[in-house]
């Protein structure tokens, strides 16, 4: 027998979370409403119970919030892929700006002397590198190629991304067809797809090897729509390019006002918004200020993506990196770039070594753009370096802010200035900068 639902109920909304639900407080708990804004009042049926809140689907909009717009995508609401396209962007930067703040004071007990006006960009078909599911669905006799549903397990049956890369969001309808005429079509769960500036190139999870005819029409859709294709049976060391096809030309993205091209594979990390990752570093460039008797520290330095321009103003830099491949791939971007002055080294900054510590000791500056867990591990080495100035990039604020706290209050550091960049438009991701200057 089927659960029978609640009564639908009316509500204000009193505030949005950056995931884009509203709160509302009626008596009782609070309730979270999906897709509801600050402002609004609406009619909303409860749907899951928790502990202290609950949780609620939008059943209609009755008073509508100025910044309410028009969802861009048709699947908005299905898919989790985003969770902000109602919402207007300049709203969404100044939510993400209030997120960020609320964080440091909240977490870090401190304040930002300055508060730096948030980098943006594009809103749309910005995303250069995305992992699609992919999914043979018997009961619809066909394969569905995006993003997961919110909240569910199944793969979104969309027939575009609106912000993905056009290169990548037009080709949904052409990648679904194309699993689907393969004889391996349900054993094919992952694409992991990126675009540079060169070209486009993805790679497809095989669960079973794929026949002559599969890697013909692999080969075909390839040659087509100008895309580099490759093949991943196991682990990230199994990526190889189709059988009998050359391998296709590797990646590269330029960094725009330094002349610098870095080079990097379909699974590399790099930041998937190129605007604004043009724009971020020059923010750190300006906020870092080296010269050329500055000695930098690149800590989580991957590809040389602030190593290589932070080196045409530094006098030496050294990156920091954990993964053996990306600090080889790093070195061989700055030699295509004829950057001398940079060297780069493998080191796991999770567990840093007393020797390591010792070693890095005599940098001025260190730049560091850890991971979502933050960089509490590296916290101890930084008061031991000493380094005049720290810019820290986050793609979480709570790590920062509670990073902020311990630069603060143990190290002795100033945060002289934050602000938000919005890496990832019409999401909840909330990427941001923060300088500390030694008092």
């Amino acid at each position: 027998m089927a659960r029978k639902l609640p009564d639908p109920e009316t509500a204000l909304i009193v505030d949005t979370t950056v995931d884009g639900r509203g709160v509302a407080r009626p008596p009782g708990k609070a309730v979270f409403i999906h897709g509801a804004l600050t402002g609004e009042t609406v009619r909303f049926q409860r749907r899951k119970k928790r502990r202290s809140y609950d949780e609620a689907d939008l059943l209609e909009i009755l008073t509508s919030a100025p910044e309410r717009v028009e969802p861009g995508c048709a699947v908005f609401g299905i898919c989790g892929g985003c969770s902000l396209q109602h919402l207007a962007s300049a709203r969404q930067l100044d939510m993400k700006q209030g997120v960020l703040l609320d964080n440091l004071q909240r977490i870090g007990h401190v304040e930002p002397a300055e508060i730096l006006a948030p980098i943006s960009g594009p809103a749309w078909g910005y995303r250069r590198k995305a992992r699609l599911a992919a999914k043979y669905v018997t009961k619809k006799g066909r394969v569905l190629v995006g993003f997961r549903e919110r909240n569910k397990p199944y793969v979104t049956d969309m027939a575009r991304c609106e912000t993905l890369h056009p290169a990548l969001g037009d080709r949904l309808v052409e990648l679904a067809a194309l699993i689907e005429s393969l004889s391996i079509r349900d054993r094919v769960p992952q694409i992991e797809a990126a675009v540079g500036d060169n070209g486009v190139a993805m790679v497809f999870r095989v669960l079973d090897p794929p026949n002559q005819a599969d890697c013909a029409a692999l080969a075909r859709f390839g040659e087509t729509y100008g895309i580099g294709i490759y093949l991943q049976s196991k682990g990230p060391d199994s990526i190889e390019p189709l059988p009998g096809v050359a391998a296709p030309e590797p990646l590269h993205y330029r960094i725009p006002g330094f002349d610098i091209s870095i080079a990097f594979t379909v699974t590399d990390f790099v930041q998937v918004n190129g605007e604004v990752n043009g724009k971020m570093i020059r923010r750190a460039l300006e906020l870092l200020a080296p010269d050329r008797s500055s000695r930098v520290l690149d800590l989580y330095s991957g590809l040389g993506n602030f190593s290589l321009p932070i080196a045409t103003r530094a006098g030496e830099v050294v990156g920091i990196e954990l993964a053996a491949d990306m600090v080889e791939r790093a070195g061989r971007n700055a030699a295509r770039n004829h950057i001398a002055n940079v060297s780069f080294r493998q080191a796991d900054l999770s567990v840093p070594a007393a020797a390591e510590a010792s070693e890095w000791r005599g940098f001025d500056l260190v730049m560091l753009d850890p991971p979502r867990t933050g960089a509490m591990e590296m916290m101890e080495v930084l008061g031991q370096i000493g380094a005049q100035r720290i810019l820290y990039v986050s793609c979480h604020p709570g790590t920062l802010a509670r990073d902020a706290g311990h630069l603060v209050d143990t190290l002795g550091y100033t945060l002289v200035a934050a602000g938000v960049m919005d890496m990832f438009p019409q999401t909840s991701h909330v990427e941001s900068m923060a300088l500390f200057r030694r008092a």
